[in-house]
């Protein structure tokens, strides 16, 4: 016990310090919120990745889908450093740089809005992003939850109050620039932390191909019949891995908490230093996860799973560790989650603020009145997101539940297209973007309150979602074609960035 309090200690020490440390230098929104646009890329590329990567992984995604497909469930974790982050930096990182420094860009509903000359799509965008990101960021707590009560056997509440205390500490004071200092440290402790969870996992059932070969032993006919199935390559439903591949690969291309990250990139050696470093980051943790998940039946039965559900899975398989690599797990799970809350929260507060407060409710707010702003709203966004967790936890409220697993997706699937297709292609419309942004928000509520009217393959949260990004990127050309184009001159000012010339060494061009 004493390992695990001291552990944690250290942990909140250093934190707290890297916050205060950085409270002098956020004079402006744009420091404050993008860290004015000078951050370097190993702490861009550990940002996004601690961004992408919390408690929701490493105890539920990875409980949940490496019980339902077993080893084959390291495919998600493939597709998360492939295309969730190597694709999505060398696609999105310099384009979504350079337009949304040159429109004076500091949020996605901000692009939106002066992409497509449109307030109301600014306000729409804010909108959806309070809806479905502050209860994603409750959803932060469930993990949390199963650990500590583990390790330490405390009130689910006492964890909230300290997580939400923690992240309100450093963000509020150290911005932007604390946010992602602290991502590089928890960063480096969740690199650090599943070596040694997965190496210990091992080691208990002999290493790693007595452990496959246990695996292949276990039967489950409520799955599939075939024998061996859950060390198979592909595992027992193929198509039901590709659409978890799809959504949390896919999707982290139109999540604003992931995306804002390419806005503050210094320079063009920082893209690719952090493409690298993002995806190498990725592999390591999301395949670690995954790779761990996909033993878990080798800890947990039916019974077991049927009383404390998919999120007991992990905790069952630590809990009979040592008390100090236990307190490694704990403090790697809380980093995760912490970095992931600031995130969540930093994006939920400017986007309010600058968004929807500023010059919607308020005609026209100074730089000093919205830095205020941003600060007393994640404040209250960290009390909002506790509130939900205790009432979930506390009263079992499944709405909760629910609306935090289809947030994912309704964000991504209204973001992803109109924030790719406006950074690519000249003739796409506001009329396309409104009618994307009421698809798949509509889609994924209606996947709530009407799921058993829901064809067999789209009745899973997850393969709507995808199937949101997916119909999105069809919607918003073919709704373009059929409406009024743009105005050329509006275009052509967003699009001009690209033009400008730019010097650079031979080995990068062949010059004239």
């Amino acid at each position: 016990m004493l390992a695990k309090v001291l552990l944690l200690v250290v942990f909140f020490v250093v934190t707290i310090t890297v916050g205060l440390s950085f409270r002098k230098r956020n004079t402006s929104v744009d420091s404050f919120v993008l860290g004015g646009r000078e951050i370097g890329p190993w702490l861009t590329a550990f940002a996004y990745g601690t961004s992408y990567f919390s408690a929701v992984v490493f105890v539920g995604y990875a409980g949940q889908f490496g019980w339902r497909f077993g080893i084959s469930a390291v495919w998600i974790g493939l597709g998360n450093a492939f295309i969730g982050s190597l694709l999505a930096w060398v696609v999105l990182a310099r384009r979504t740089r350079v337009m949304t420094r040159h429109i004076n860009s500091a949020t996605m509903p901000d692009f939106f809005g002066i992409r497509y000359n449109s307030q109301a799509i600014k306000i729409g965008a804010s909108v959806i992003t309070f809806v479905f990101l502050v209860p994603y960021t409750a959803s932060l707590y469930n993990g949390l939850s199963r650990l500590f009560s583990m390790a330490f056997n405390v009130d689910f509440t006492i964890c909230i109050a300290a997580m939400g205390a923690l992240t309100a500490i450093y963000v509020i004071t150290g911005g932007y620039r604390a946010t992602a200092a602290n991502d590089f440290i928890q960063g480096i402790i969740m690199l650090f932390g599943i070596v040694a969870v997965i190496s210990a996992v091992l080691a208990a059932n002999g290493g790693f191909l007595s452990s496959l070969d246990a695996l292949s032993r276990i039967e489950d006919a409520s799955v599939s019949a075939s024998p061996g199935i859950f060390a198979s390559f592909f595992g027992p439903s193929p198509i039901d891995l590709l659409g978890v591949v799809i959504l949390t690969s896919v999707g982290t291309w139109g999540l604003p908490q992931m995306v804002q990250k390419f806005y503050s990139i210094k320079s063009e050696k920082n893209i690719n230093t952090g493409t690298v470093v993002s995806t190498v980051f990725a592999i390591i943790i999301s395949g670690g996860c995954y790779f761990l998940g996909g033993f878990g039946r080798l800890f947990s039965d039916a019974a077991g799973v049927k009383t404390g559900g998919f999120d007991s899975i992990i905790p069952t398989m630590l809990s009979g560790f040592p008390d100090p690599l236990i307190g490694i797990v704990i403090v790697l799970v809380f980093a995760a989650s912490i970095s992931t809350l600031s995130s969540l929260v930093m994006t939920s507060a400017s986007t309010f603020a600058l968004d929807f407060l500023n010059g919607g409710i308020v005609k026209r707010m100074d730089e000093r009145a919205q830095l205020m702003s941003i600060r007393v709203l994640i404040a209250i966004f960290i009390i909002i997101s506790t509130i939900i967790a205790t009432v979930q936890y506390k009263d079992g409220v499944t709405f909760i539940a629910q609306l935090m697993g289809v947030s994912w997706g309704a964000l991504a699937g209204a973001f992803l297209a109109p924030f790719m297709y406006g950074l690519y292609w000249r003739r796409t419309s506001s009329a396309a973007v409104w009618c994307n942004f009421i698809f798949a928000s509509a889609f994924m509520l209606a996947n709530i309150f009407f799921r058993p009217q829901f064809p067999l393959m789209l009745a899973s949260p997850i393969n709507a979602g995808a199937f949101t990004m997916i119909a999105g990127l069809i919607i918003v050309p073919a709704v373009s074609l059929i409406t009024p184009a743009p105005d050329a001159k509006l275009v052509q000012n967003c699009f001009v960035c690209y033009e400008t010339p730019v010097a650079v060494k031979a080995r990068e061009s062949l010059g004239a």
